[in-house]
């Protein structure tokens, strides 16, 4: 799986996070710097909804324009939380953003497979988000979703070993999370937790 960080400042954790081959995540609503990794453009809805703020339109295409062609993949827009109303919103914006770069289209408690399927291809992958108790429920059914379709497959929030396991068992492409981006000494339990066989190599 391919492992992103949320993106930091400090040295002495990009240089564990660069040691260990990770990726940066960079939100639209952050610092708009790479630090010479590779990297993916989240579309910062998380940021402002847990600051009770609505998303930052302007902020998003700011990010977009300046990271968005060296992106690894962008997070289409949505709400969080928003069931059927965030699918809309991110389909919204597909015209504008699957031209160019991989699109994944976060997915929110209430959707089915059915609903995104349609959807979903080369171009355009699964970012789960949602609630915790809703993501862990359903990693699985959508793991099983992306590689029926071939699609990518990514887990938003993930910041243990165990959590990283379930991404694993769950056929996950990669997932993100900040706890390697804080605390440089939670990085070896997370990297191997990372270097783990998943269930679904080798399975055709």
């Amino acid at each position: 799986m391919i492992a992103y960080a949320s993106r930091t400042g400090t040295r002495r954790n990009l240089a564990a996070l660069r040691d260990a081959g990770w990726r940066i995540l960079v939100s639209a609503r952050g610092v708009l710097r790479n630090e010479g990794f590779r990297y993916a453009l989240d579309n910062g809805a998380w940021t402002a909804f847990t600051q009770g703020e609505p998303f930052d339109v302007a902020a998003f295409e700011k990010a977009l324009d300046l990271m968005g062609a060296e992106a690894d993949w962008v997070a289409s827009p949505d709400i969080v939380g928003g069931g059927m109303r965030s699918l809309e919103l991110s389909e919204s914006w597909l015209p504008r953003l699957i031209d160019a770069r991989l699109v994944l289209i976060p997915v929110q408690d209430g959707m089915t497979a059915s609903d995104v399927r349609p959807l979903l291809g080369n171009r355009v992958g699964i970012f789960l988000g949602g609630s915790t108790e809703w993501k862990l429920a359903t990693m699985r059914e959508w793991g099983e979703l992306a590689r029926e379709v071939g699609c990518h497959y990514h887990v938003a929030r993930v910041n243990t070993r165990r959590r990283i396991e379930m991404c694993s068992e769950g056929g996950a492409t990669s997932f993100d999370g900040s706890s390697a981006s804080r605390f440089a000494a939670s990085l070896p339990r997370l990297e191997r937790a990372r270097r783990q066989p998943s269930l679904f190599e080798g399975v055709s």
